[in-house]
């Protein structure tokens, strides 16, 4: 029955997952789309400038030399854009395998205490039939034998006794333990938290940034800024120079 609860709760979770990861493919294949048309289109404008350059006033070339910048600086943003995306998707199924780990760790361990329990029912169950068939006068007699034997001896004390009790029988992995453990040991880590990639982040403009990429939270951003942008670290050094 447990099992069937766990399985019907993570069916309705995921039951939009494969809508949501069509979606972002689809915007994925639309960005790289528009990217190969600026790519085109900066090509085109490029074969123009070379082959006009000697013809144009120094406005017209910075004019037409500020047209292939911004074609370049839109590819940017599509690729940005992209690496958004991916990493948004892998989040989201990142989240949904947490989820299922948790689920599966939960349900081991209420399985394990059930088992625990009803072995002890069972131990005590046997014991007091035992004890039924036996006369009042045996009951009696036997009385200060049975109080030993139910101190020492007797399985369940004996379990007790043996092991630290029902609580440590049950399996060290916790559903918080699964949900705080890396998806890979071997990922690479980022931001100045130095946590690995997960939900948006932004790279640094600095082509010699030690880092690359941040974490929205981690420097203060909850949208991405028009423009360029320099991370925390690269703002400091540019100020010292």
């Amino acid at each position: 029955m447990a099992t069937a609860i766990y399985l019907e709760h993570y069916l309705d979770s995921i039951e939009n997952l494969p809508c949501e990861l069509q979606r972002n493919f689809t915007l994925m294949r639309d960005l790289d789309n528009r990217t190969e048309e600026k790519k085109g289109e900066i090509d085109k404008l490029a074969e123009e400038y070379i082959a006009n350059v000697k013809n144009l006033a120094s406005e017209q070339r910075v004019e037409h030399l500020q047209k292939i910048q911004n074609a370049y600086s839109k590819c940017k943003e599509f690729s940005d854009d992209k690496v958004q995306l991916a990493m948004q998707t892998y989040e989201m199924v990142d989240k949904h395998i947490r989820r299922l780990d948790a689920d599966l760790a939960r349900f081991e361990n209420e399985l394990k205490e059930k088992l625990e329990v009803s072995g002890y029912e069972s131990t005590e169950g046997r014991a007091l039939k035992k004890n039924e068939s036996r006369g009042l006068k045996d009951k009696r007699g036997s009385r200060g034998r049975g109080r030993k034997t139910s101190d020492e001896d007797s399985p369940r004390k004996k379990k007790m006794k043996n092991s630290p009790g029902l609580s440590d029988t049950l399996l060290p992995m916790q559903p918080s333990d699964v949900l705080d453990m890396p998806v890979d040991p071997n990922e690479p880590t980022y931001c100045l938290c130095h946590q690995v990639s997960y939900g948006e982040m932004i790279g640094c403009d600095n082509p010699d940034c030690p880092i690359e990429w941040f974490h929205f939270a981690c420097v203060d951003l909850t949208t991405k800024p028009k423009g360029k942008w320099f991370c925390p670290r690269c703002t400091q050094d540019k100020k010292r120079k």
